[in-house]
């Protein structure tokens, strides 16, 4: 059955069902809703934890196997299947129904799944997660930009702080409808609010006060065609425990920029005019550095690092083969111009 992502938290406070489905996109939001699955089922006594990451070669035997075996001490648990493909495959789709139509006891079952397009929900396997009585289907939608600064108000207020109007704007604006780098950001204000109270001088502070290695200097740094200096702050990213997802939604957003803009001029548009229709419009502090990179690549060549971005989507999320951080690397060395094995434009 379908249940409402916003009822989640009072759902987990009665009996919890036997099965749970996360599916979505938003890393954020999909972790922490499995963290107050986990939560309640710790608190209900499930005190065992299996976790299984499907791939193509994943023994759906072990579903069966998990559900059919007893504890050794006869206490609940709890059997995590990550479905990072969203598909999975004709042994899966049988496997689950299978285990949909005896859930076990003193077992719960929490699947997790990338949003699911039209045709996958009509498959018989993903309606059977969605409309089976023993199933809980939570979809967990992005924030969208225009609800973006109600989400960061209601973010702080979680975290004890009040923020003025302007200081929610100031945070929207600067992660970009990134919710790790909001909650990132929220953390770091934390630590600087007086008596809880953040207005726009308290975010400024925040950025001021960032890290050592900042991932919007990391950006600069690209821009500004320092190829050493921007693989050194990737390492000190690296080192000081920022996420992936974090970093390439950081580059994959430059580089949208870069095509779009690059595009436009091809096609005639002058580049101060360009600038000022980007969305967001490029400031005019920051269109040297812009433009300075623009130079390095055509547009078709800014597309195709588009492309290398999406592919390190993939690999984060376990849909392909290959090291995220080397990709990333490669990634931010050839924004900021470092000639490595870009195909000829």
């Amino acid at each position: 059955m379908k249940l409402n992502h916003a009822q989640l938290g009072k759902h987990l406070q009665g009996a919890l069902a036997p099965v749970y489905v996360l599916s979505g996109d938003e890393h954020l939001l999909c972790q922490e809703a499995a963290d107050s699955i986990r939560a309640s089922a710790r608190a209900q006594g499930f005190s065992e934890r299996e976790v299984f990451d499907v791939d193509k070669s994943f023994d759906w035997g072990l579903l069966y196997q998990a559900g059919a075996s007893l504890s050794l001490f006869a206490e609940k648990r709890v059997i995590e299947l990550r479905i990072n493909s969203g598909k999975p495959g004709d042994q899966g789709a049988s496997a689950l129904l299978e285990y949909l139509s005896r859930p076990p006891e003193d077992t719960l079952l929490l699947i997790s799944l990338p949003k699911l397009d039209g045709s996958t929900q009509k498959t018989k396997w993903a309606k059977a997660l969605i409309d089976n009585p023993a199933s809980q289907f939570v979809q967990i939608w992005p924030v969208e930009a225009g609800q973006l600064p109600q989400w960061i108000r209601q973010r702080l207020a979680q975290a004890g702080l009040s923020a003025s109007q302007e200081a929610v704007e100031l945070i929207a604006a600067r992660v970009e409808g990134n919710l790790l780098a909001a909650a990132q950001e929220i953390e770091k204000l934390k630590l600087l609010a007086v008596d809880g109270q953040v207005d726009a001088g308290t975010v400024h502070a925040a950025v001021a006060d960032s890290a050592r290695y900042d991932v919007f200097g990391l950006i600069d740094a690209a821009l500004n065609g320092q190829a050493a200096h921007t693989q050194r702050m990737l390492e000190g990213l690296r080192g000081e425990g920022v996420e992936t997802p974090v970093i390439l939604w950081a580059l994959a957003r430059e580089l949208r920029l870069l095509a779009t803009i690059a595009q436009q001029v091809n096609q005639g548009m002058p580049l101060d005019k360009a600038f000022g229709s980007a969305r967001p419009p490029v400031w005019d502090k920051r269109r040297p550095l812009v433009s300075k990179a623009l130079q390095r690549h055509s547009a078709a060549g800014w597309n195709r690092l588009l492309q290398d971005a999406q592919r390190i989507d993939a690999q984060i999320k376990g849909q392909a083969a290959g090291d995220a951080w080397s990709a990333l690397s490669r990634l931010a060395l050839l924004l900021a111009g470092h000639r490595l094995s870009l195909p000829s434009e």
